[in-house]
């Protein structure tokens, strides 16, 4: 009888003390206070955040004439040095202004743009695959161009540890435009000159000599995927095709 009492007596200890184990974590824990970051209190004006920037990738056309045969890894090459202004209010979000170079290379295969014509109205495009052509054969156009930029940085004290992203347009002047050959080849293909023989030509008339392009990037830390598309035409409306070019490549940024 005794133990039967004992084992009650044991069972009802440790319901009782179950209970009161619920109980204490039944009680609602209290909320944690949320503390909102002032940021007028930190100083921002030393941060990192893509005071330069250089970009190289893929270039293209849209609208291209009939009559041009791009061949090879078209590119671009820039650089630009950018200030940016962080919004007092928020500086997750800022604005980047700047000035900078950028050229575009454009590849063609079997072709001639004969750039310096003095009889052509429109931009003539020659194909001379069955003719004297270069190997290696492109037209570059470079420019002065001011960035504008709209851009938000996920980690505003530190930008180069975060997500980054921005939109914007950058606006141009052409410098120069020219076309250049390397290894002039006969209708055989046997070197005309050899290798080293180069042929340069320079002219802009039948460019537009000023472009808005509109741009966006994305990216974590210095490096971005960036992407730009011109707004207008890089050969002259009374010239030939509009030819509106694009290009897709990667920045590094810092400082």
């Amino acid at each position: 009888m005794k133990k039967i009492l004992l084992a009650v007596f044991s069972a009802g200890m440790f319901t009782v003390a179950n209970a009161q184990i619920k109980d204490t974590l039944a009680i609602e824990k209290p909320k944690e206070t949320k503390v909102k970051t002032d940021w007028k209190k930190i100083d921002l004006s030393n941060r990192a955040n893509d005071h330069f920037m250089i970009q190289f990738g893929y270039d293209g056309w849209t609208n291209a004439p009939d009559s041009a045969n791009p061949g090879g890894f078209s590119r671009h090459f820039n650089f630009y040095f950018m200030l940016d202004k962080p919004f007092k209010s928020n500086p997750r979000y800022s604005v980047g202004l700047g000035l900078g170079f950028a050229s575009s290379n454009i590849f063609f295969k079997d072709t001639y743009i004969d750039i310096k014509s003095t009889t052509a109205t429109t931009l003539p495009f020659k194909n001379v695959a069955s003719a004297d052509h270069f190997k290696r054969y492109k037209l570059t156009t470079t420019w002065v161009e001011a960035p504008l930029e709209f851009r938000y940085a996920s980690n505003p004290v530190t930008p180069d540890k975060g997500w980054k992203a921005a939109i914007g347009f950058k606006f141009g002047l052409m410098l120069k435009a020219y076309t250049k050959g390397k290894d002039l080849l006969n209708s055989t293909g046997s070197s005309i000159y050899g290798k080293g023989y180069t042929l340069k030509e320079y002219d802009k008339k039948f460019f537009n000599t000023s472009r808005v392009a509109a741009t966006a990037r994305v990216g974590v830390g210095n490096f971005s995927i960036d992407g730009s598309y011109s707004l207008t035409g890089l050969v002259k409306s009374a010239s030939g095709s509009t030819v509106n070019p694009y290009s897709i490549g990667l920045t590094i940024s810092g400082l």
